[in-house]
């Protein structure tokens, strides 16, 4: 069951906000509700517990001068409660595929979320559709880290050149960054879809010169 909580100022947007929805995917523990209660609230709770199927907060940025209210859906990431979150991938937006760095198991499982967003997602390509990639709990002693920056890069430049961001939910390390680049990494897509390649623009004025001086020739009948 999916519920809602509202940060505060929710729903004073401008109009011409675009609303972007937002689905965060990895392991249970890896920091999902972390990351987006840092990320809307600016808070953190060390006794956060697992999250029970779905729940979404909105956030009023604004990027290069647009305006995004974005809709962020925090998923359970344990497999019995797939039936419960799965619905919720198709109309997404974004995606934040999440592990932790002290988690090889959860770095290991991003090739596992990353298929089953794309297939209850029914994304039609996957080179056009948004995936950042967040390595979470960047604030654990360096001992402890069991996933390097160099494996992580390697893994997102075999999957297409997809973005990382490091983060840490416990002390506000990059949160900010890796949506906003999630948001910038939308907006590129986006315009990239908008605008027509040059060899596909017709010209229409040649096209109606070229008629006009064939239906136009003289008659000698």
């Amino acid at each position: 069951m999916a519920t809602s909580r509202s940060s505060n100022g929710i729903g004073r947007h401008s109009q011409r906000s675009t609303l972007l929805k937002v689905v965060i995917l990895g392991d249970g523990g890896v920091g999902k509700s972390c990351l987006m209660n840092r990320f809307v609230s600016n808070h953190f709770d060390e006794q956060s517990f697992h999250t029970i199927g779905v729940e979404f907060l909105n956030k009023d940025i604004e990027i290069n001068g647009e305006s995004y209210t974005l809709q962020i859906w925090d998923t359970a990431g344990q497999e019995r409660f797939k039936t419960l979150r799965t619905p919720f991938y198709r109309g997404s937006d974004i995606c934040l595929l999440t592990y932790a760095v002290d988690d090889p198991v959860s770095f290991k499982n991003l090739n596992l979320w990353k298929s089953e967003f794309l297939y209850y997602a029914d994304v039609p390509a996957e080179s056009s559709f948004p995936f950042i990639i967040v390595g979470n709990k960047v604030d654990v002693p360096e001992s402890e880290k069991r996933v390097t920056t160099e494996e992580a890069e390697q893994w997102c430049s075999v999957n297409g050149g997809l973005p990382l961001v490091e983060t840490s939910a416990k002390d506000a390390t990059n949160v900010e960054t890796a949506f906003s680049a999630a948001v910038a990494a939308w907006a590129k897509l986006e315009a990239r879809v908008e605008r027509p390649l040059l060899e596909d623009t017709v010209d229409l004025s040649k096209q109606q010169n070229a008629y006009r001086s064939s239906c136009c020739l003289p008659s000698f009948v």
